[in-house]
């Protein structure tokens, strides 16, 4: 039987109210902040945010038009500073990830981007920050069999300075109508007394599609080929290539790819379901053999429904060409998924 609902339980989205209020907003400061996924999420959660760092002009325009009032350099993490920002109460490192991802050659540390966190820890260890988080690919929980990660705990909790944790979290089970699986990384200072740090709980409604896919601004959006369309529209909500006539599927797959995929393969040729919550967005909707076809048009989902599923509000601009917008939507961190993160750290704050 069903529990009716009191007056004392939480709607969705809510939180219980700080035990104490502080004084000011809790401060952060991020580098490779993106289009500024992790950023909005921290802002919506109440923070006062003084420096948004980025090498990629693109992104740096994007982080300007929807953070008028906020710092942002456009640099070389290796060539930042953040010695005036001592004590600083959280630093984020939206550390690149394509060196740790499966799509990628997994080269973790051995690639130039994977070494942003020896980066990361000299501002950690210029800025003395209360606590900090890095966010990345599932994949880095993985790499090689674990030592990379351990390698990089053991290096960024500073003999001790900072108890560091980390956790998978799926961005559906978090106000998001996505299935996105990305490992955050928590240091809390010692003199901050903190046992463990509570990563946010799933909560109960998981969105899907329909959700979040009516009344989207018209934006630019990628296309297929006719020869794909005409191949695509035999493809039902939900299904993928497998779906297709025995025929169509050789054709458009060839024989190599079926008896490699095993049958196992459902990326290819996949139309998304209204019902579902969207796959992991990429940083293109028409990557050959990764497409993500609109659940009820045969066309790549548009830029603004990008935004749409990764939680950014319809006024949240971002500067470049498509492709650019893509790729920084691709890219982030869904707003609302960085909204708990940050809510559960500013508990730590008070």
């Amino acid at each position: 039987m069903k529990r009716k609902r009191s007056k004392n339980d939480l709607k969705e989205n809510e939180h219980p109210p700080l035990k104490k209020k502080l004084k000011n907003k809790p401060t952060m400061i991020e580098i490779c902040a993106g289009a500024g996924g992790l950023s909005a999420g921290f802002e919506k959660a109440g923070f006062d945010i003084l420096l948004l760092n980025e090498i990629n002009k693109d992104c740096c325009q994007t982080l300007r038009i929807n953070h008028k009032n906020i710092k942002v350099s456009c640099k070389d993490v290796r060539n930042l500073s953040l010695k005036k920002y001592n004590n600083v109460d959280v630093l984020v490192g939206g550390i690149p990830c394509q060196s740790f991802s499966v799509a990628g050659l997994a080269r973790g540390l051995d690639d130039k981007r994977g070494e942003i966190i020896y980066e990361f820890n000299r501002l950690i260890k210029e800025c003395n920050p209360k606590t900090f988080l890095i966010e990345n690919v599932k994949g880095l929980y993985f790499h090689d069999k674990g030592k990379t990660l351990k390698h990089m705990i053991e290096l960024i909790g500073n003999d001790g300075k900072y108890k560091v944790e980390h956790k998978v979290l799926n961005s559906n089970n978090h106000n998001v109508p996505q299935k996105r699986e990305r490992l955050f990384i928590v240091g809390i200072r010692n003199d901050l007394k903190v046992q463990s740090f509570e990563f946010p709980c799933a909560m109960q409604y998981k969105p899907v599609l329909k959700d979040v896919l009516e009344n989207i601004p018209l934006s630019m959006g990628s296309k297929y080929p006719e020869k794909k369309i005409k191949v695509f529209d035999l493809v039902p909500q939900g299904g993928c290539w497998i779906d297709l006539p025995k025929n169509i599927q050789e054709e458009y797959m060839g024989q190599k790819m079926i008896r490699s995929s095993g049958g196992g393969s459902r990326g290819v040729a996949r139309r998304l379901s209204m019902e579902k919550p969207c796959l992991t967005l990429l940083t293109s909707p028409s990557q050959k053999q990764t497409e993500r076809i609109h659940p009820l048009e045969t066309r790549p989902l548009t830029t603004r429904e990008y935004a749409r599923i990764q939680t950014f509000p319809d006024d949240y601009e971002f500067y470049g060409s498509m492709t650019s917008v893509y790729k920084q939507i691709g890219n982030a961190v869904p707003v609302n998924m960085a909204q708990e993160v940050a809510f559960q750290i500013k508990k730590l704050l008070v």
